[in-house]
């Protein structure tokens, strides 16, 4: 019997076979496991998750900042428990904060008068901060726009006894800790506060907003332009760049002293803080009809009445607004496409019209201020002795919003805290000071 030879090509298959598995045999034999290395992606994420721990300068997993707000209408005190992180800005772990009045301003004549309200807050930094970190915590007070209309020398000893006070308590405290913020800081700090808690300013998949604040002796924009034509023909000082959190921003940012609600209702009733031949008594048409009331600002306590019935409020009252804030604001283009957090005053009203819940927040148009200001100065005066200011508040406020380029439809968010932590420039301000330790 003959044998059949097997063809060439199975045994060049199996000859291959062969091969390839004494490959894989010697190859396995001799890896070993400290030569494994991830791959690239693997390895950038490991890499990051070391980043993510928390650190400080001398190795304390948390901070804390002591900052006082001197606003014109009362004191706050904001205690932040801050999460330090080597490559992101800090997340705030948790804030404690509470509020007096009146405002620090109201004792511009007796200075010493204003230690028990600066003690009762300090106190409450104490409890909320541990002892082994009192001396490593930064206690600042920013004083706003109620100092800055005081007269000078009224101010600087206002200042100095809150230095003092500071300078004999167990915090941190240097000789730039009390001072009077310049608004292009206020608006600035209250822009990165809401910017910090919504991620805009750590995560690229989140774009930033634009900050609109309401006091009541000043008001504030700002936003970081997205339009080149918005920084070249805005006036040099309006534009601000600033390092924070090891990156620059540019923002769009002014302060409007004497426009923030107070100040201007005050402007609208046509009184002064300082009136001629001592006159206090002021009647106009934003009051309700028939209305007579006190109304104390500045320490001066005027005497308010609204015009006779039958005269049209809301168009008296507008002229009048849109005449006090003629020529007064910037208009800028831009505003119309951004997103846009609105707080203080903008949130109250918006409260007393029960368009927000007054803990949630929410959304509001411009035209709502405008319609519901419509509707309270010529409708009925209902309880007028308990908010008889609410009709001028609304105008100011509608008037206010077109002033500035945001059209009837646009929607703004108002909202009071953040991720529990209160929208005010109070934290902004405490990174950027925390900034300046690090850098001195």
């Amino acid at each position: 019997m003959v044998m059949k030879r097997p063809k060439l090509g199975v045994f060049l298959f199996v000859a291959f076979l062969l091969a390839y598995l004494l490959f894989l045999k010697y190859h396995y034999s001799t890896s070993k496991a400290s030569n494994f290395r991830p791959p690239p992606h693997a390895e950038s994420k490991l890499a990051r998750a070391g980043d993510d721990r928390p650190v400080s300068a001398d190795g304390l997993d948390f901070q804390y900042g002591v900052m006082f707000d001197a606003g014109s209408t009362g004191t706050r005190v904001h205690i932040f428990k801050l999460q330090m992180k080597s490559k992101e800005p800090p997340t705030v772990d948790h804030e404690t904060f509470k509020a007096i009045k009146p405002g620090l301003s109201a004792y511009a004549d007796d200075p010493e008068k204003c230690a028990a309200g600066i003690q009762e807050l300090l106190d409450v930094a104490k409890s909320s901060v541990p002892p082994s970190m009192w001396a490593k915590t930064p206690l600042v007070l920013k004083a706003t726009a109620g100092l800055r209309l005081l007269p000078g020398e009224k101010a600087k000893q206002l200042l100095e006894k809150v230095r003092q006070i500071f300078h004999e308590s167990p915090f941190l405290s240097r000789d730039d800790s009390v001072s009077i913020m310049d608004g292009t800081d206020e608006g600035i700090s209250a822009w990165i506060t809401v910017n910090v808690l919504i991620g805009g300013l750590s995560r690229a998949d989140i774009t930033t907003v634009g900050m609109l604040d309401l006091g009541g002796g000043s008001t504030q924009i700002t936003f970081s332009p997205r339009d080149e034509k918005t920084i070249q023909m805005s006036p040099i000082d309006f534009i601000r760049s600033f390092q924070m959190f090891d990156r620059t921003h540019t923002v769009y940012t002014h302060s409007y002293l004497g426009l923030g609600l107070m100040s201007a209702r005050l402007t609208i009733l046509g009184g002064s803080v300082d009136p001629p031949g001592g006159s206090t008594e002021l009647v106009s048409p934003c009051l309700p009809p028939q209305y007579s009331g006190r109304w104390e600002h500045a320490d001066v306590v005027f005497t308010v009445k609204g015009q006779k019935a039958g005269e049209p409020v809301f168009e008296t009252c507008l002229t009048r607004v849109q005449k006090v804030l003629y020529g007064k604001i910037k208009r800028v283009s831009e505003v119309v496409s951004m997103d846009f957090y609105a707080f203080s005053f903008y949130y109250d009203r918006a409260v007393n019209l029960g368009i927000i819940d007054e803990k949630m927040g929410g959304a509001i148009r411009v035209s709502d201020y405008t319609d519901a200001a419509r509707r309270v100065c010529s409708g009925p005066s209902a309880e007028p002795q308990q908010n008889p200011f609410l009709c001028l508040d609304l105008v100011y406020i509608s008037v206010l919003l077109q002033e500035f380029g945001f059209p009837p439809h646009q929607q703004l968010r108002l909202a009071r805290t953040i991720n529990q932590v209160e929208t005010s420039w109070a934290l902004g301000a405490t990174f950027n000071y925390m900034e300046t330790l690090r850098g001195s």
